[in-house]
């Protein structure tokens, strides 16, 4: 039963033409699949990578803001931003006071990565402590 088989008796050299294409030919695909898949890991690898930070100018976060608390369904009655002076990872922050009806007048600072505002909710790293940005003028008190 084994005697007759073509395995034993014929030597790899002597091995038909045909088969041998397509051992070649199912080792290249094989190949070619395994260099593509290394391939897709390299490339994808970077994707994780974050885009730097940068600074938004102010009518950028307003109106960056104003969609994002819309989306939310948050109607705030006025939103004003101010460049704080402070950084975050090499991009200013600006500081935006949003009233939701007085008193409450709610902060949020941010900067943008990849075009989307990032604010210190979404990231607790980002400085936004009380600041007396916007005043220029000292307050009177008539009396």
């Amino acid at each position: 039963m084994f005697a007759d088989s073509s395995f034993l008796s014929a030597s790899p050299r002597e091995t038909s033409s045909p088969r041998r294409r397509r051992r070649l030919a199912a080792g290249g695909v094989a190949l070619a699949a395994a260099l593509a898949a290394v391939l897709i890991l390299v490339l994808s690898a970077g994707s994780a990578a974050k885009a730097p930070y940068r600074t938004a100018s102010l009518a950028v976060a307003k109106q960056k803001l104003s969609v994002r608390l819309h989306q939310r369904l948050l109607r705030p009655h006025w939103i004003a931003c101010v460049a704080t002076g402070r950084h975050y990872q090499g991009a200013g922050v600006v500081r935006c006071n949003v009233n939701f009806g007085d008193p409450h007048i709610q902060a949020y600072c941010g900067v943008l990565q990849g075009g989307k505002l990032v604010t210190q909710y979404d990231d607790g790293a980002i400085p936004c402590g009380h600041d007396d940005a916007g005043w220029s003028s000292p307050v009177q008190n008539f009396n």
